[in-house]
């Protein structure tokens, strides 16, 4: 996959997750506008390969703020964070506002979590020349056969990316842990994850301290880290984790040990 002018393949690399929200499930990642750049750093060099930054907390129950408030969370942590940094950002919304400002600041992809449902949010992304990840979601929970269900909507989604111009190279596609499913639904979905992969694109997993896991979210570590093992050993292309020095080297065993 390219995002920005990097090129991913054949690991399975750490996304980082950076909330620039007052009110994510998991209060350790929330990080103030003006300590974003630390969190920035900190994540490089702990090695991420990509960071993730969001505006807009998506946790069950969240309180939707408007697209001009992302922006306004955005702003300044976003521009400082590219304007330091050589490495590929990629923004968490499913605003295409938020999106238009976003790719014109500079940031490499948009991870939607509405699976690029929103007007023009494709239209956006194309015409930045920007990669793109596609996140299964829905209005209500899945019912019937979950895997059919992730997989039209993901292979649909794909193709309508592609009829607006985004690169085929550039797109990435996510299961969405969480989203629209049942505990049980996120448990099924995670250990049957590498099915997703006969759809013909790279992976990106989002399960970290995730409430599939049990317990409080400042206890999920060691399942997160057993779920980046499981990513892994399928293949997937990125995690997206708040832990990233532990994930990496999750990792890093992993590929060592496969020698």
């Amino acid at each position: 996959m390219k995002i920005g002018n990097r090129i991913f393949k054949d690991y399975t690399y750490v996304m980082a997750i950076i909330n620039l929200t007052p009110d994510s499930f998991f209060k350790d990642s929330r990080v103030a506008a003006d300590d974003a750049l630390f969190a920035a750093e900190r994540a490089i060099d702990e090695g991420a390969a990509i960071l993730d930054l969001g505006a807009q907390s998506t946790r069950p129950g969240f309180s939707e703020v408007t697209a001009d408030v992302e922006i306004s969370r955005l702003e300044k942590p976003l521009q400082a964070i590219l304007s330091h940094f050589d490495i590929p950002v990629s923004v968490d919304t499913y605003f295409t506002e938020v999106a238009k400002f976003a790719l014109g600041a500079g940031a490499h992809m948009i991870n939607d979590v509405r699976g690029l449902m929103s007007e023009g949010m494709a239209d956006e992304i194309a015409r930045a020349g920007a990669a793109a990840c596609i996140m299964h979601n829905a209005a209500s929970q899945v019912e019937g056969d979950l895997f059919c269900e992730v997989e039209n909507f993901l292979s649909a989604q794909a193709q309508f990316a592609l009829s607006r111009g985004i690169e085929r190279e550039r797109i990435c596609l996510d299961g969405g842990i969480g989203f629209a499913k049942s505990r049980e639904q996120s448990l099924e979905l995670l250990n049957g994850y590498g099915r997703l992969s006969r759809l013909g694109y790279p992976l990106l997993l989002g399960a970290s301290r995730k409430s599939l896991f049990g317990g409080q979210p400042s206890e999920r570590l060691a399942a997160t880290l057993a779920s980046t093992r499981l990513a892994a050993q399928n293949n997937v292309l990125f995690v997206r984790v708040h832990d990233v020095k532990e994930n990496v080297t999750e990792i890093e065993k992993y590929y060592e040990n496969k020698r």
